[in-house]
């Protein structure tokens, strides 16, 4: 036993010895031929030595790190990526959504228009029926309200004079001066009148104060027919002025101005249409003995126009006969 260990420590003395004498030959960057250590007995490892396991160590952790990084990189990456397609997305869905409010706006206003347009077409339609509907029960009112007149005389009761001296009073001539002013309105307010039955125009004729009352020569409301001017009249003023109208001319009326009369009446011809000299010359040309019809039928012919003077000419001189409808 003794001998065998002592055989064995001689055998590791020899090899130690015989490393060393390697070890002293051997290049520091050179490692010893495997083949030799293993015969000697000796296990021969791979690597070469503490410098170059470090150095690999670092390699693989810098390449370790590299992938780490290249991995982030390659995350951040596809976030950005996937980030950039969230709001094309999202723009694209505005721009659509933005499409179709404007498409439903416009066709809101088309409704709109196309209702206003309809509406404004009914409300023509209505004002158009409505004024044709007016324009059927249009009912003419007088411009100035009349007072009611006089009892209609049935041609049966009507008295033809033929010896009655007519004259004619003018706007410029009347009392007082440029007025139409009348003593005893009937129909009118003032002095007028177109000389047809309904609206005979208005005649003066001579009243007396002999007893203390304004009493007319004819009743107020009496109408006179004139064939001369072809137009009704109505007594509705009085003819001279003074303390004693009685004595007046229009009063007395016999034999006025010579020509045998019975009668004066004076009727109403207006003027204020022409010029105060036509007007004296119309008053001349109906100044005469004339036939006049007391309390007329009342369809004795009747000139057209409005009075004795219409249209800037003085219409009379038609005669002394009597022309029914």
């Amino acid at each position: 036993m003794r001998r065998k260990y002592l055989l064995s420590a001689a055998m590791l003395s020899i090899l130690l010895a015989t490393s060393a004498c390697g070890a002293a030959t051997v290049s520091p960057n050179s490692s010893p031929e495997p083949a030799r250590l293993a015969d000697a007995g000796v296990q021969v490892s791979s690597s070469s030595g503490p410098e170059i396991g470090t150095s690999q160590r670092a390699a693989a952790a810098d390449a370790k790190a590299a992938k780490a990084k290249a991995g982030a990189a390659k995350a951040k990456a596809l976030a950005a990526a996937k980030a950039k397609s969230g709001e094309a997305a999202k723009a694209k869905a505005n721009a659509v959504a933005k499409a179709a409010a404007e498409k439903a706006s416009v066709e809101q206003m088309a409704v709109a228009r196309s209702t206003a347009a309809k509406k404004t077409a009914e409300r023509s339609a209505a004002k158009a029926s409505s004024a044709a509907a007016a324009a059927k029960r249009v009912t003419p009112v007088p411009a100035v309200p009349k007072p009611a007149p006089a009892p209609i005389q049935p041609a049966s009761s009507e008295k033809v004079v033929n010896t009655a001296y007519t004259t004619a009073y003018t706007w410029y001539d009347n009392t007082p001066v440029g007025s139409a002013s009348i003593s005893h309105p009937v129909l009118h307010r003032t002095a007028g009148g177109t000389g047809t039955y309904a609206d005979p125009i208005t005649i003066a004729v001579g009243h007396s104060l002999a007893t203390g009352r304004d009493v007319l020569d004819f009743p107020a409301g009496t109408r006179i027919y004139l064939p001369d001017v072809r137009r009704y009249f109505i007594v509705e003023d009085t003819c001279g002025d003074g303390n004693d109208p009685e004595n007046g001319p229009c009063h007395q009326g016999t034999n006025a101005q010579g020509t045998n009369s019975t009668l004066w009446i004076d009727m109403w011809i207006g003027g204020q249409s022409v010029d105060a000299g036509g007007a004296d010359n119309c008053a001349g040309r109906v100044t005469d003995v004339h036939t006049a019809v007391f309390n007329p039928a009342s369809n004795y012919v009747v000139a057209p126009g409005a009075g004795v003077i219409h249209d800037g000419k003085c219409d009379a001189g038609y005669g002394n006969s009597l022309l029914r409808k």
